[in-house]
Formats: structure tokens, C-alpha cells, sequence
């Protein structure tokens, strides 16, 4: 089932009445305030979160496909058993994020190195980052 969102709502409350795995599609979140902001494991494919404000919200178990969180504030958020893939991270803010169980990796788009998650400049400082699988990730250091 794919969402369709309508301007007419705040983006936070509509994220919040998804449906369980509703998929967001190409959705332009950039500099939304989406604190608290709770999701039903959704499935969001070539979104923007640039610069969004996501402190304190629960995603988890949601699947990022090809989004851009670049700069994003995702400080103390729950991003347990989330999957990136393709994703650009670059200088997003993580600290306390819980990411337990989360899959950091590519999307095959057949042109190296693009579709690899970039996490360059991200700050994971206090993150909890039990059992988190890595694969092919531009700037994580090991």
C-alpha cells in the first residue's frame, strides 16, 4: 500500500496515522519539525529529511531506501532493527539514538560507489549501536 500525504496535514500527524508498512514515496520532509514523531515500521523510498528535526522520535523497524537525511537531527531517537540503504547520513546528528539491530548497507544501482549509505561527518556519540550490521558504508569508522 503506498501513502499518499496531503499538505493539508502536519507532516508529523500524518506519519503518525500510517498504517502498519505503509509504504511514503519520494515525500519532501526538509526542515520539518518532526519531534516525538511515531511511526508503524513504514517504508520510505527516496525521501528528504534534510535538516528535519526527528529528536526523540520512534522509527523503528522502518525501512529508508534511498533517502537523504543529511543533517538531520535524530538525537535520542529510536532506530531500533531500522534498515539504510542507499542512504546519505552525512553529518546527521545521532547522538543517544538507539540503533539496535539496524542495517547500515547499499542498494545495487550498478554505478560504484553510488547507492552505498554515507554516514561521513555523523555524530553517533552515545548511540547505542548493539548488534549493528555494516556493509559497504562510506565514513564508518570501524
Amino acid at each position: 500500500m503506498m501513502a499518499v500525504m496531503t499538505r493539508a496535514e502536519a507532516p508529523r500527524q500524518a506519519l503518525g496515522s500510517l498504517l502498519y508498512r505503509a509504504a511514503v514515496n519520494r515525500q519532501n520532509f526538509d526542515g520539518q519539525d518532526l519531534t516525538s514523531v511515531r511511526t508503524q515500521q513504514l517504508w520510505f523510498d527516496r525521501c528528504s529529511f534534510v535538516g528535519a528535526d526527528l529528536r526523540h522520535a520512534t522509527l523503528d523497524r522502518c525501512s529508508f531506501k534511498m533517502c537523504d537525511l543529511q543533517g538531520a537531527d535524530l538525537r535520542g531517537a529510536s532506530l531500533r532493527g531500522a534498515a539504510f540503504s542507499g542512504c546519505d547520513l552525512r553529518d546527521a546528528d545521532l547522538r543517544d539514538a538507539d540503533l539496535t539491530g539496524s542495517r547500515l548497507g547499499y542498494v545495487n544501482t550498478g554505478i560504484h560507489p553510488h547507492g552505498r549509505t554515507d554516514v561521513t561527518g555523523a555524530d553517533f556519540t552515545n548511540a547505542l549501536l548493539r548488534n549493528v550490521q555494516v556493509d559497504q558504508v562510506i565514513g564508518w569508522a570501524e
